[in-house]
C-alpha cells in the first residue's frame, strides 16, 4: 500500500514537472515570438525612416534642379532682355547729339538699376534664407508682393487659423510647391486673378491655390507640367496634393499636410 502511494506521488511529481516544463517552453516560445515580431516591427520602422529620408532627399534634389531652371529662365527672359536693351542704348549713343545721348544714358542707368533690383529679388526668392530667417508665411507674403509688382496679376494671400511654424526643411519644401504652382499658372493658365489660402488647425495645414485661368482637362494632365513634382513633394511631407480644373473655369490646387512629422507603420 505504501509502495503504491509512493508510486502515485512520484507519478504526480513527474506529471507536474512535465507540465511545468511544457509551460516554460510555451512561455519561452511566446517570448521568442514576441521578440521576433518586435524585431520585425523596429526593422520595418527603420526601413520606413530610411525610405522617408530618401524621399525627402530626392525631393530636395528635384527642388534644387527646379530652382536652377527657374533662375536660368528668369535670367534669360527678364534680366537678359533688360541688359540687351541697355547695351543697345549704350551702343547707339551719338555723342554729337548731347541731348539724345543724355536721355539714352539715363535710360541705360535706369535699366541697370532695375536689373540690380531684379537680381536681388530673384536671389531672395530662390534662397532658402528667406524661409530660415522669416518662416513660411513671411516668405509667401514676399512672393505675393513680387508677383503683384508688374501689375499682370491680382494675387491675394489669406491666412485662417493660428499659424504654427514647422521645421524649416518642411516649410522650404512646401514653399517650393507653391512656387511650382505659381510658375505653372504664369506659364500655362493665362490667369489674371490668383487666390492663395492657408487654413491652420492644431494638426494640419491646408493650402488652396485658385486661379481664373483657362483651365484644362484633368485626364490630359501630363507629367511635364510640374504637377507630378508637386504631388511627389507633398507625399514626402506625408501629405496630399489634389488638382481640380475645368476648361474655361480655372484651376484649383489643394495641398494638405500634417504640421508635425508622423511615422507610418
Amino acid at each position: 500500500m505504501l509502495l503504491q502511494y509512493k508510486y502515485s506521488v512520484l507519478t504526480l511529481i513527474l506529471v507536474s514537472c512535465i507540465l511545468i516544463f511544457c509551460l516554460i517552453l510555451f512561455f519561452a516560445f511566446i517570448i521568442f515570438r514576441y521578440q521576433k515580431r518586435q524585431h520585425i516591427y523596429y526593422k520595418g520602422l527603420e526601413d520606413l525612416k530610411a525610405k522617408h529620408q530618401n524621399d525627402i532627399l530626392q525631393s530636395q534634389l528635384e527642388i534644387q534642379e527646379q530652382t536652377f531652371q527657374n533662375i536660368s529662365q528668369e535670367i534669360h527672359d527678364n534680366i537678359g532682355q533688360k541688359l540687351s536693351l541697355t547695351k543697345l542704348n549704350l551702343n547707339t549713343i551719338n555723342i554729337d547729339q548731347r541731348e539724345n545721348a543724355a536721355v539714352q544714358i539715363a535710360n541705360a542707368v535706369s535699366m541697370i538699376g532695375e536689373v540690380i533690383n531684379d537680381l536681388s529679388d530673384l536671389s531672395r526668392s530662390m534662397s532658402s534664407e528667406i524661409i530660415l530667417s522669416n518662416g513660411f508665411i513671411k516668405a509667401m507674403e514676399f512672393e505675393v508682393n513680387q508677383m503683384n509688382k508688374p501689375g499682370m496679376y491680382s494675387i491675394r494671400l489669406k491666412v485662417t487659423g493660428e499659424a504654427i511654424y514647422m521645421e524649416a526643411r518642411r516649410e522650404l519644401i512646401l514653399f517650393r510647391i507653391v512656387q511650382e504652382a505659381l510658375n505653372n499658372i504664369i506659364k500655362h493658365a493665362e490667369a489674371t486673378e490668383i487666390l492663395i489660402e492657408l487654413f491652420f488647425t492644431e494638426e494640419s495645414l491646408s493650402l488652396l491655390i485658385n486661379d481664373n485661368g483657362k483651365g484644362f482637362v484633368i485626364e490630359k494632365l501630363q507629367s511635364g507640367n510640374g504637377f507630378i513634382n508637386m504631388q511627389k513633394r507633398a507625399q514626402s511631407l506625408n501629405g496630399l496634393c489634389e488638382i481640380f480644373s475645368q476648361p474655361g473655369k480655372g484651376t484649383s490646387i489643394t495641398i494638405k499636410i500634417p504640421l508635425y512629422e508622423q511615422e507610418k507603420v
